[in-house]
């Protein structure tokens, strides 16, 4: 994604000594759009449509409206470039649940930890704010080090999805994984103050 800066209104609702994540504005579409065509991000997300900017435009508006999703996109603390975006999405309320994802757009981002930080920051938010029981996700097979990513954070595999997804004139499988929240306390809270 571009070099984007956040208008001085919006906050930063979640930070790390390296990034934040803010909330989306219609602004935001310029910068935004053009990682929708990435071959390697459409590749690992198995991106198999294309978007017009005025659909990305209306996507945004509507998710902004969407009190089941919260989707936030992911700055640097150093220049407040934008380099992705995490979601939390289809937050079921009686179940507390949720699906989350993350993208961090450009190969030069890549590899650095900012999605990690990015997903710890918002299982956080989701396991300690919205009080969400399981947050779950499904991640292609082939993309092996988000899949790494994931177990090291503590996602567990559930089970695969056989030829879930038709891309590069193959069939792909898809692996489901979750955390719950007593896993992600234990794992990433033990050390803070209260917390055994």
């Amino acid at each position: 994604m571009s070099h984007s800066k956040p208008s001085p209104r919006i906050p930063r609702l979640l930070e790390t000594s390296r990034i934040y994540l803010r909330p989306f504005e219609i602004t935001d579409v310029d910068a935004y759009f053009p990682s929708l065509f990435d071959a390697e991000m459409r590749r690992l997300t198995g991106t198999q449509n294309s978007f017009t900017r005025a659909q990305v435009e209306r996507y945004v508006e509507s998710a902004a409206q969407d009190d089941t999703r919260l989707m936030l996109l992911i700055a640097l603390q150093e220049n407040d470039q934008i380099i992705g975006d995490v979601v939390l999405m289809d937050m079921h309320a009686k179940n507390r649940s949720a699906h989350i994802r993350v993208a961090i757009d450009q190969a030069a981002h890549q590899g650095k930890g900012y999605g990690s930080e990015a997903l710890l920051l918002m299982l956080d938010y989701g396991f300690g704010i919205c009080n969400l029981h399981r947050i779950e996700l499904e991640v292609y097979a082939f993309n092996e080090r988000a899949i790494r990513t994931y177990e090291k954070l503590g996602f567990q595999r559930e089970g695969v999805k056989r030829d879930v997804l038709f891309y590069n004139h193959q069939y792909h499988d898809a692996i489901q994984m979750s955390m719950l929240e007593d896993e992600f306390r234990q794992r990433h809270m033990k050390d803070q103050p209260g917390n055994v």
